[in-house]
């Protein structure tokens, strides 16, 4: 456990890619496995379950530093982070341990959550026996992993990249055995560990019996002028041009007469679309399809709200799959009878994909179509009706590229030519301290737009999203100046500001809501720009709001 901590901090404090990359390998070659195995689990984007209800921790906090409830809510507040609050706020511990990562991880904090469930009155004792023997420089770590908040400057690839290095192997191999590595309920082992640095082995080409996915491509984004298409990509000719659908990044696997459905996020989601799996169960062994998960009705996509309802059921019912039948929308195979066909080109794998897909009629496999076009400007009329048709964009992939891994172009490229986002301008109306370097910057904002136009007498604002990116540093230093000035009131780490601050938000999407007070749920919003030429009452309105959405 010191040695993750001290990786920790050393990782915190540093911006330099090449010295986190070197603490990396460090640490790996000289942890022993087992605890090698979890740090790799953390720090590639692993999270266990909610170990302790946050509510509990803060009051075991309070008693252990013997602060009144109000004092520990200022010093969280000015702190701006939980775990970091209570490890400041503890005594000194009065005992000591030698116990490693693993250790730590197996026999002390995964035990939590099965205690809180059968002994719920024994979780304080058990949080207050390793309070005292977790030393200060320990407890950081600690908290943020009990709490579900562990996050460090590395990306999954740096990691990736240094299991390569002390393993002297390929990192896109490295890549592929990751893969599903940090599933919400992963335990990895010391042999798990080692078979991510192990050489590699000729059976390992073709997983025949593996449910293992290929470590997803990723698309560049591209938002050049239309003038300077025809110089940057070269005629449309040397591209597949498909629509960037809105919905769940998704790889299909069948090896060994099972199907497994993954999510980009690495996460198995076959039971949550039992129409995929029965698709799956369907395909030849040895196929993966890489594709979409969309909600097809009408013979068209529907929008991302209505894929939402479906995923945040926990019980799928016959009534609910009627009415929101998903679809994959495929545009890419990756293996086909056991082989790995990502080093094709992509006119090859399309030209096989749309043979399996018309050799199969099966109602939830659709192909992505391809878009036609003599020129980049034929495109472009096609785009503009983007929105109407609730995708995101257009995808325009090179005909020779092969399938990389990651977001990368050494095999070749794929952009994403989005549609502009959706705008309002709206009133600034709460502010909440950030996290990390933005902890003492109230940073994060609500925004509210007029329940009615100028000429209506008493109307209000009515809150409808919430941002906190967008903004440079120097623009947000003088927003958080001017919310200290105008705060009306406080509900605990939330203030209410006078309405005073207009800002051009924009959003990927909107939908109705009944969960929302405004009616509206917008996706992704940030802001665009402060609009400090724009009076507070010559904000946008709802009945603005409401006309952006779909028809």
């Amino acid at each position: 456990m010191k040695d993750f901590a001290a990786l920790y901090r050393e990782l915190d404090a540093s911006t330099s890619s090449l010295a986190k990359q070197a603490a990396l390998q460090r640490y790996l070659r000289e942890a022993d496995p087992a605890d090698a195995a979890w740090a790799v689990y953390f720090l590639a984007g692993g999270k266990p379950r909610q170990l302790v209800p946050t509510k509990l921790l803060r009051l075991l906090a309070q008693e252990a530093a013997g602060l009144p409830e109000w004092l520990f809510d200022e010093s969280y507040e000015v702190v701006g982070d939980l775990a970091e609050t209570i490890a400041l706020l503890l005594p000194p511990p009065t005992e000591a341990h030698d116990l490693g990562l693993a250790r730590w991880v197996e026999e002390h904090l995964l035990p939590l959550r099965e205690a809180g469930k059968a002994a719920p009155d024994e979780l304080p004792a058990r949080l207050r026996a390793q309070w005292r023997q977790l030393a200060a420089e320990e407890r950081l770590v600690y908290f943020k992993l009990i709490t579900g908040a562990f996050r460090v400057g590395v990306s999954k690839l740096q990691v990736t990249q240094a299991l390569a290095g002390v393993g002297g192997i390929d990192s896109k191999r490295v890549a592929q055995r990751l893969m599903g590595y940090t599933h919400i309920g992963g335990r990895p082992r010391a042999e798990d560990y080692r078979a991510l640095i192990a050489p590699e082995s000729g059976a390992e080409q073709v997983q025949k019996t593996s449910g293992q996915p290929y470590p997803f491509f990723l698309a560049h984004a591209f938002n050049l002028p239309l003038e300077q298409f025809d110089a940057v990509l070269g005629p449309p000719a040397g591209w597949i041009v498909e629509w960037k659908w809105d919905g769940i990044r998704a790889q299909l696997v069948k090896r060994a007469g099972v199907a497994w459905l993954w999510s980009r996020g690495e996460e198995l989601v076959t039971e949550r679309f039992p129409e995929l799996a029965v698709l799956g169960d369907a395909l030849p062994d040895g196929t993966v399809l890489d594709g979409e998960i969309a909600v097809w009705r009408d013979d068209r996509v529907q929008p991302f709200a209505e894929l939402q309802r479906r995923i945040g059921r926990k019980t799928l019912g016959a009534k609910l799959l009627r009415e929101i039948p998903v679809v994959l929308l495929a545009y890419d195979i990756l293996e086909w009878e056991g082989r790995d066909l990502r080093a094709l080109p992509q006119s090859q794998r399309r030209l096989l994909l749309d043979e399996l897909v018309t050799r199969m009629q099966h109602p939830s496999l659709l192909p992505s179509p391809m878009l036609t076009g003599i020129e980049w400007s034929d495109f472009a009329r096609q785009r503009e009706a983007a929105r109407s048709m609730g995708v995101e964009g257009m995808m325009l992939k090179r005909r020779d590229a092969q399938y990389g891994v990651g977001r990368t172009k050494d095999v070749g490229v794929w952009w994403k030519w989005k549609i502009d986002p959706l705008s309002i301008d709206a009133v600034l109306v709460y502010a909440q301290r950030g996290h990390g370097r933005r902890a003492s910057l109230y940073s994060d904002y609500t925004f509210a737009v007029w329940d009615g136009p100028p000429e209506q007498e008493g109307r209000k604002l009515v809150p409808f999203a919430k941002a906190y990116s967008g903004l440079t540093d120097a623009e947000m230093a003088r927003v958080d100046a001017i919310i200290r000035k105008t705060t009306v009131e406080s509900f605990g780490p939330v203030k209410s500001v006078k309405p005073t601050l207009v800002f051009e938000l924009g959003f990927e999407g909107i939908a109705r809501s009944a969960r929302h007070k405004s009616g509206i749920a917008v996706r992704f919003p940030r802001m665009l720009r402060w609009r400090e030429d724009k009076p507070v009452a010559e904000a946008d309105t709802l009945q603005t709001l409401a006309a952006l959405l779909p028809s």
